[in-house]
């Protein structure tokens, strides 16, 4: 059974600009084109912005929570008639996930890849060296730390 915060709204629109969320009389335009929602069943923006809403945060905090599955399309930005953002909420939920270190460890191994080298993937020889062949400039690598003091790191 979830664990009741009524303050959990107010510290989600703390975390990041989660616009007019209680603005949100749940009409499910979030959902109608939603790619994610059309792929899986158990991600609905409507019912996060909902659980949101109620205070219901260690569902949507946890570890596998349905927040990951979000494509970040902005579709439901665009299509809420009350301005709720739902994106935005999905954002903060995951930012808010990850301080927990509930973050899937695919994103953790993203992020530590950007930190320490700039890039979301290792840069092989051969990319570089086809790189090169394409007239395409080296990639410097950013001052060690400065990601790191940047992303919070």
């Amino acid at each position: 059974m979830a664990k009741v915060n009524p303050d959990f709204a107010k510290q989600l629109t703390g975390i990041e600009s989660a616009g007019n969320l209680n603005y949100c009389y749940q009409c499910s335009a979030c959902v109608q084109e939603c790619p994610a929602a059309l792929r899986f069943s158990e991600f609905n923006p409507r019912e996060i912005v909902l659980s949101t809403l109620l205070g219901v945060a260690d569902e949507l905090t946890g570890k596998n929570s349905v927040i990951w599955q979000c494509a970040t399309c902005y579709n439901c930005y665009e299509r809420c008639p009350q301005g709720t953002r739902p994106i935005e909420v999905v954002t903060a939920l995951k930012n808010l996930a990850f301080q927990l270190g509930n973050a899937p460890e695919q994103i953790s191994a993203l992020r530590e890849s950007v930190i320490t080298s700039g890039t979301i993937t290792a840069l092989s020889d051969s990319m570089k060296k086809r790189r090169e062949q394409l007239g395409v400039p080296k990639i410097s690598l950013p001052e060690e730390g400065s990601l790191k003091k940047i992303l919070g790191g």
